[in-house]
């Protein structure tokens, strides 16, 4: 028996509609609310599954996790969410061999990194 990947993510919310909202008008990931429905097709691709240590500072400590996203054309999705008011946080120790990242946060504090793979760029 094997696992062929992750089926979900669901997590709590203050607002579920607005926040599915939020993330399909500036990720285009068609969410839905309490599964009402949306189910995201997404391209064959790595998926990193690493539990960090409780004190690790790669994200927030209030935070018990961080969403990484695979994407292409890192700059002009910047640019859109830019335009959007949403606040893009740079590193350069973040860039290296594996992609390029950066991060935003959703309306509710939820850290999401955006990682374009090396092939993507």
């Amino acid at each position: 028996m094997t696992v062929l990947g992750i089926g979900g993510l669901f997590f709590r919310s203050r607002d579920p509609q607005a926040r599915a909202a939020w993330y399909s008008q500036h990720l285009g990931i068609g969410a839905g609310a309490e599964g009402a429905g949306a189910v995201w097709e997404q391209q064959a691709g790595a998926t990193v599954f690493a539990p960090f240590a409780a004190d690790s500072s790669y994200f927030a400590v209030d935070q018990p996790f961080m969403l990484n996203l695979r994407v292409t054309d890192l700059d002009e999705l910047v640019a859109g969410l830019e335009s959007a008011g949403i606040d893009v946080e740079r590193r350069p120790e973040w860039d290296s061999e594996y992609g390029r990242f950066v991060r935003i946060h959703d309306p509710e504090g939820l850290p999401i990194e955006l990682w374009e793979t090396p092939e993507e760029h």
